[in-house]
């Protein structure tokens, strides 16, 4: 990213436009994929693997069962499904089938870049699929995939926030801040973002946030957030917990920061308790012969 930043303050100083432009270009497009690490290579290994088509754009999904009892895990930017594998047989032994995702542009799906409305979009055609979701659990800019996926539609019984970005305007805070973009620079990117990201919508940034419509989000919610988290800081995790006082719980961590939080023993367990507390669903009777 330093070279990025050299490379938009030299452009900056000549056309803030053209830097906004180029500030853009990186702004909604990961610069890296990431790859499965050793850890979880075991359960990548193991998933039945197939394919959506999401606007021209193929996407690779996992699961683990047969289907029933689904549980949606969502990932964040420049990440991919199989940063999951620490829940994989924790809730298959629970009877669940974990199914997730490599979003657009991310892992092994095609792509060069994703936004909320494709999370959704995914989300709705895996409960096309396999049905209304036991719960869903992301992580990061997940969250705000998995919070418009359930405002459009998607219906689980339970939601787990993970190192969550709540905000939609803080991912263009934060990214201004790393690359030091001036102002003029910042305000040729908000346009850019605003007549482009996520068109022909509008009012993107308070309408995609994960606060945004609590009313439609009737759910118990676990918000797990570390103190130490320099990516979406710790103020992200205590404003999602805020904007749903009567459903959400914070469970506060420290020292593990973004990244490992999501696969901490400690963590792993409290979100187990949370999905294990969910009422147990009824077997469908059958019918006499």
């Amino acid at each position: 990213m330093t070279s990025v930043r050299v490379a938009l303050r030299a452009t900056g100083v000549v056309s803030p436009q053209a830097a906004g432009a180029l500030a853009y270009r990186f702004f909604h497009r990961p610069v890296m994929r990431g790859r499965v690490r050793p850890a979880e290579r075991s359960a990548h290994m193991f998933a039945t693997t197939e394919t959506l088509d999401v606007g021209g754009k193929r996407v690779v999904t996992y699961r683990w069962g047969d289907g029933a009892e689904p549980v949606l895990m969502l990932h964040g930017w420049q990440s991919r499904g199989s940063r999951f594998a620490a829940f994989v047989e924790e809730l298959r032994a629970r009877g669940l089938t974990p199914i997730t995702f490599d979003a657009p542009g991310h892992g092994d799906s095609g792509g060069t870049c994703t936004n909320v409305l494709e999370y959704a979009e995914i989300a709705r055609r895996l409960q096309d699929r396999y049905g209304d979701f036991r719960a869903v659990l992301a992580h990061s800019l997940g969250v705000l995939g998995a919070f418009q996926a359930l405002r459009s539609g998607v219906r689980a019984e339970r939601v787990v926030a993970v190192g969550a970005v709540c905000d939609m305007e803080y991912l263009l805070d934060r990214f201004s801040s790393e690359l030091g973009l001036a102002a003029r620079v910042k305000a040729e990117l908000r346009a850019r973002a605003d007549a482009r990201l996520l068109a022909p919508e509008s009012d993107i940034w308070q309408r995609f946030s994960a606060s945004y419509g609590p009313e439609s989000v009737r759910v118990p919610i676990l918000v797990v957030h570390d103190e130490d988290d320099h990516m979406a800081l710790a103020d992200q995790g205590h404003r999602l917990a805020a904007a749903y006082p009567d459903q959400a719980r914070l469970f506060v961590t420290r020292g593990l920061g973004h990244s490992r939080v999501l696969g901490d023993p400690t963590v792993v367990a409290e979100v187990l308790r949370f999905l294990d507390a969910a009422p147990r669903r009824e077997p469908a009777e059958e019918c006499a012969a």
